[in-house]
């Protein structure tokens, strides 16, 4: 992967293309050697409730997507789905070029509540080894690789700390770790930095575009947060707020590197926050009818 900044610019493929006469149109998205992510047609419902509908995409290899919508629109269901975690009801979902029927250590979750996932007694670095320990790796080897991600995340000073002695932001330092030890082609991550402050949550942000640029995995990233969504991804993916579907799939067109003080400052950055935005209104007055 070229060196960019925090992950050169890239492109994944998509359903839904901008004509130059700034119209959204519904193409195909056929599954390609460069998609590690192949949503089609995909439905998940709950007896009579339906979580989402007829949602279809791909997310190129080594690309960073994020999931943006409003409460309920699926965005947590769809990524569990896609982790193996949950099984739809309609469509299929293939993950590096297979359809996914279990989770794999190839495509890793990263939940939302790094305090849930952690174990509090248990040091930083037997943290991030249990999952390795767990899959056989003996300890002497599991606790060296560990290490090492905790170096990748800026960690490696608190290796032998009890997690419950760090801040917010170093735990969910430490779950990326954790979920970074099995070497995972692919992160699917929930939400990972919405129980911190507003200032950790932008150096958490840096920290994985960094991580994204240095290590080349491809990343899917569900958010609530617009401008997070724009400021790290090379897609923005909005599924509607009645579930019906994709809302947009849309490149981000945005150089990199990025800066807090200076990428949502850009045109670009503003124009497309504006088209979001709209989107997102317009599926909400739609819902209330």
């Amino acid at each position: 992967m070229g060196d960019a900044g925090y992950g050169g610019h890239r492109s994944a493929p998509g359903l839904m293309t901008i004509s130059d006469d700034g119209h959204r149109e519904v193409a195909s998205a056929p599954m390609s050697d460069q998609s590690a992510i192949h949503v089609e047609t995909a439905g998940r419902s709950f007896g009579t409730t339906s979580a989402f509908r007829d949602v279809s995409f791909s997310v190129a290899s080594e690309s960073f997507a994020a999931i943006v919508g409003a409460s309920g629109s699926g965005k947590t269901t769809l990524l569990r789905c896609i982790a193996g975690l949950e099984e739809l009801t309609s469509g299929q979902v293939q993950v590096l070029g297979r359809p996914v029927e279990a989770p794999s250590s190839r495509c890793v979750y990263v939940f939302q509540d790094y305090r849930r996932s952690l174990f509090p007694w248990r040091t930083v670095v037997k943290n991030v080894s249990f999952p390795l320990e767990m899959s056989g790796v003996n300890r002497t080897k599991a606790r060296q690789r560990a290490i090492k991600q905790l170096e990748i995340v800026g960690l490696d000073h608190r290796a032998d700390a009890f997690t419950w002695q760090l801040s917010g932001g170093m735990q969910q330092r430490v779950a990326i770790a954790r979920a970074l030890a099995a070497d995972p082609e692919i992160l699917l991550m929930d939400e990972p930095f919405g129980a911190v402050d507003a200032q950790t949550r932008m150096e958490l942000q840096l920290a994985l575009l960094d991580i994204w640029r240095r290590l080349g995995k491809t990343i899917l990233f569900v958010t609530h947060d617009i401008d997070e969504a724009l400021f790290l991804a090379d897609r923005i993916l909005v599924l509607d707020v009645r579930g019906d579907g994709l809302a947009l799939n849309r490149t981000v067109r945005l150089p990199r590197p990025r800066s807090h003080t200076e990428t949502p400052a850009l045109p670009e950055f503003t124009d497309l926050r504006s088209e979001v935005l709209q989107i997102l209104f317009q599926s909400n007055l739609k819902d209330d009818d």
